[in-house]
């Protein structure tokens, strides 16, 4: 009973320790800061100031270190690559869509000189979002490399040894048995290994952990983000795109003069495209006819033929949105389609200067395309060389009750093929470069007839005249063209993996809990065994008084609770204390109102209705006593308030409660 004043503390310290690096995340430096420099004291001399400016950037280095490898630190430096993305997705980034950027550049003019020092047309590759990234991906190795070596520390130990009072524990539960405390260690070191738990057998105890898996879902979470990272920055530095647009019937190798737009990583060589190429067969489209989406595109297939390597043997397949072509370790994607009407140009020599499908590009939804056609070498009917040019629309489905000469369906239902011709010089040998798609009619002059400008509108089969002897154009037909994407990002599959492991190691570290369980049994004064069992959790967690009734639960097969023996002469109903009440009362009625009153109220009231109604409370006061001693049997052994005791009882109904004060077995 008698305690020293140091016992206190000991306990104080024991529970600490037992809670002990609980949490595996890296412990910060509580220490205060010192006032004064990194270099300290500054000695006399050239050697002394030298050493104290070595001392002086060592210190400012790792401070840095320490700021940048902190978790606050990195969770400043993920929220600002979010906010850095901004700018990327709502203003036009010129290595996306070049022509979308400067046609925002054209009705920005105010603000178009502000975003270009602030790099915000190039976002990705902008020194202020690559500095964020090169930090954060320092930050996260940095934070990962000690608490790796530190979760491994953790790995290699054992759980602490039992605190001297477990009851002072959060979930706690205790009874007393008969079976021997070597056999009730032995059978909870057992059913502790069953549930996964880690177990260390001390002299009158059994420590026990689980959860470790925990940290290890962090730490494979900021891995994860590093594997992302690295297959970014891969997917931007060896990356290539291009686009190419190819009629029906024509042919696309894997070559850097066959792309129409081509963008590459910076460590990207072009010398490094893969060999293959594909040919278009054909290409098949469908809309919707009726109702509010009239027009719709319902399916979209380029069937293609396609080869691998230079002799590679050449299979047919089929490409659709969404399902692109996986060959040479790059993906063709089917990005648009529309028409080439096909024509036949002669001069006016009548000797043919063109033959071919123009791909023309759409201007609408459904598919009004415009149209240019250009003849450099072209002679006129006096045999003097010139060059001719036509310009107009494509409509697949004209409808004249609109008034207007544009299409009304996609689908050909009623192609018509109106142009225009112009004579002069197309400005093609200029040396500037021009683009297919547009007739630069500066030096060129357009046929008339009469006081009204040259057109007609022609369906296939017809033929155009031009006014003076000067040539011809025949409609011949229709054929389709696609566009395709052919795109090459090694970084994919690494990043999809990273993002599955991300995932996986929120969630462990979401649903698995640290946990401890110690398990006591020792002799008590009385001869019989006292069991106690105590849980702690890193954090407020209902599965530590959960494995704790489960346990206790368990161990009461091979480790029974006993009743308490009572006092000797005391009844548990409260009997003994209503007959000596009963007696005292008797007696004093026999000496003060005589023998006869008072043993006629012995026998009729005291034996007969006093006697039967104390037996009946004593009996009734017995039976729900140990009705809510059974109700309460399972509440017992889970958790409780800090401070308080809970006991495990069996589940014998028939079993008296133990008594409720759980440190009374303890002292016994």
């Amino acid at each position: 009973m008698a305690k020293t004043d140091s016992t206190p503390t000991t306990e104080a310290q024991e529970d600490d320790a037992a809670g002990a690096r609980l949490s595996t995340a890296p412990a910060e430096d509580q220490g205060q800061a010192v006032p004064g420099s990194f270099g300290g004291v500054r000695r006399p001399g050239a050697l002394g100031a030298l050493a104290w400016t070595g001392r002086e950037i060592l210190g400012w280095l790792r401070w840095f270190w320490r700021q940048l490898t902190s978790m606050r630190v990195a969770l400043i430096l993920l929220l600002l690559l979010s906010l850095a993305t901004i700018p990327g997705s709502l203003i036009p980034q010129t290595s996306v869509d070049s022509v979308k950027a400067d046609t925002w550049k054209e009705a920005h003019k105010t603000l178009t000189p502000i975003y270009e020092k602030l790099q915000l047309f190039h976002v990705y590759s902008s020194v202020w979002f690559s500095a964020i990234y090169i930090l954060l991906f320092v930050s996260l190795i940095g934070c990962i490399v000690p608490r790796t070596w530190q979760f491994v520390g953790q790995l290699r130990g054992r759980p602490p040894k039992a605190p001297r009072h477990l009851d002072r524990l959060p979930a706690y539960a205790t009874w007393r048995t008969d079976a021997d405390p070597d056999e009730v260690l032995a059978a909870a070191r057992r059913t502790l290994r069953r549930k996964r738990f880690r177990t260390v057998a001390a002299d009158d105890s059994v420590a026990s952990e689980k959860g470790y898996l925990r940290e290890a879902g962090n730490l494979l979470f900021h891995v994860s983000l590093i594997v992302m990272l690295v297959a970014f920055a891969s997917a931007q530095l060896w990356k290539y795109e291009g686009g190419k647009l190819v009629v029906e019937g024509d042919k696309f190798s894997n070559t850097l003069t066959q792309y129409d737009d081509f963008k590459s990583g910076s460590l990207f060589n072009a010398d490094d495209l893969p060999p293959f190429g594909f040919e278009l067969k054909g290409f098949t489209g469908t809309y919707e006819r009726t109702g509010p989406q009239k027009g719709t595109p319902r399916d979209y297939r380029a069937h293609i033929r396609y080869w691998e390597g230079a002799d590679g043997t050449p299979h047919d397949t089929t490409i659709k949105v969404n399902e692109p072509l996986e060959v040479g370790g790059s993906k063709v994607y089917l990005q648009g389609h529309g028409y080439a009407p096909r024509v036949t140009v002669r001069d006016g020599q009548g000797t043919v200067v063109y033959h071919g499908a123009v791909a023309s590009l759409p201007l609408d939804n459904n598919i009004t395309e415009t149209t240019v056609i250009k003849v450099p070498d072209y002679w006129d009917k006096n045999g003097k060389p010139s060059q001719l040019g036509f310009r107009g629309n494509f409509v697949p489905t004209l409808d004249l009750r609109t008034g207007r000469m544009a299409s009304v369906f996609p689908a050909l239902d009623n192609p018509v093929l109106i142009l225009t011709a112009y004579k002069g010089d197309l400005g093609i040998n200029s040396g500037v470069p021009q683009s297919v798609y547009k007739l630069v009619d500066k030096n060129m002059k357009q046929f008339m007839e009469g006081d009204r400008k040259f057109a007609r509108a022609l369906r296939p089969g017809e033929t155009m005249t031009l006014p003076d002897g000067a040539g011809s154009l025949k409609f011949d037909g229709i054929s389709t063209w696609a566009t395709f994407q052919i795109s090459h990002k090694p970084g994919d599959m690494p990043a999809l993996a990273g993002a599955v492991a991300a995932l996986i190691g929120v969630a462990g570290s979401l649903f698995i809990q640290r946990r401890r369980v110690w398990v006591r049994a020792v002799r008590g004064a009385d001869g019989r065994t006292v069991v106690e069992l105590a849980g702690l959790g890193r954090s407020e967690s209902a599965k530590v008084p959960e494995e704790l009734y489960e346990l206790a639960v368990a161990l009461q097969s091979e480790a029974p609770a006993v009743a308490e023996e009572d006092p000797e002469g005391a009844d548990p109903s409260g009997e003994s204390s209503d007959e000596s009440s009963g007696e005292g009362s008797g007696k004093g009625l026999d000496e003060s109102s005589g023998e006869g009153s008072g043993k006629g109220l012995d026998e009729s009231s005291g034996e007969g209705s006093g006697k039967s109604s104390r037996e009946g409370s004593g009996q009734s006061s017995a039976k729900s006593e140990e009705e809510k001693a059974v109700e309460t049997a399972e509440e017992r052994a889970v958790e409780k308030p800090a401070g308080a005791h809970a006991d495990a009882t069996a589940k014998d109904p028939t079993r008296p409660a133990e008594p409720t004060d759980s440190s009374e077995g303890a002292r016994a």
